[in-house]
Formats: C-alpha cells, sequence, structure tokens
C-alpha cells in the first residue's frame, strides 16, 4: 500500500516515513502542505497521513478537499499532530479524517491506528 505523507516539517515526515519502514511499509510520497498534497493525490495512494498546521492548507481543508474528490471519497486519512483538546479532535473527524494520533507517537501507535483504518475499510 503506498502511503502520502503531509506534513510541512521534514524532520516530521522523516520520523513518520520512518515509523512506517519500522511496521513494514516502503511504498510512500511526501508532500509539504495540503496544496502539494492534493496536486500528488491519485488512484495509487492507499493511505493518506497528515497534519493540521500547514500553511497554504492545513489538514482539515485537504480532508475535506479529498471527500470532495470521487478518488479521494473513501480513502483513510489518519491525522498526526500536536492539537490534543477534544474539540480539535471533533473537528478533524467532522471535516472527514478517520483516525487520529497526537505528537509524539511511537511505532507501534501507529501501527495500531493504521491497522484499525485497515479494518475498517474492509468492512
Amino acid at each position: 500500500m503506498k502511503f502520502l505523507v503531509v506534513d510541512d516539517s521534514a524532520t516530521m515526515r522523516r520520523i513518520v516515513l520512518n515509523s512506517l519502514q519500522r511496521i513494514g511499509y516502503n511504498d510512500f510520497v511526501e508532500a509539504e502542505d495540503g496544496v502539494d498534497a492534493l496536486a500528488k493525490f491519485d488512484g495509487s495512494i492507499g493511505m493518506v497521513i497528515t497534519d493540521w498546521n500547514m500553511p497554504n492548507m492545513s489538514g482539515t481543508d485537504l480532508a475535506r478537499a479529498l471527500r470532495g474528490r470521487p478518488d479521494g471519497a473513501t480513502v483513510p486519512i489518519l491525522m498526526v499532530t500536536a492539537r490534543s483538546v477534544r474539540e480539535d479532535i471533533i473537528l478533524a473527524l467532522e471535516s472527514g479524517v478517520n483516525n487520529y494520533i497526537v505528537k509524539p507517537f511511537t511505532p507501534p501507535v501507529l501501527k495500531e491506528k493504521i491497522d484499525a483504518l485497515l479494518t475498517a475499510k474492509a468492512a
């Protein structure tokens, strides 16, 4: 499965990519913000992992944009962000995000969330 990893921080993208590799995933595309992600999104993307706070287009705006596209309407979206208050989590879910991880995270937590999304999508 191919992941689209979206974060304006190159360091954070590297952390996510390294975590994905540690749990057995090696196919990914990187994007610096939501605008870049929309340009790189295609039918080969199996899951989007995005930050919330980014210039040009936030993670919640990216989720809304993907949900409005036929090719993005059902792709699992996982938000990885420092925003941890209940209201933010609810807003993210309402924007179309399927699951949520608060930074910092560990590879086992990332794997658990990915596995849950894949199970839900298969059901």
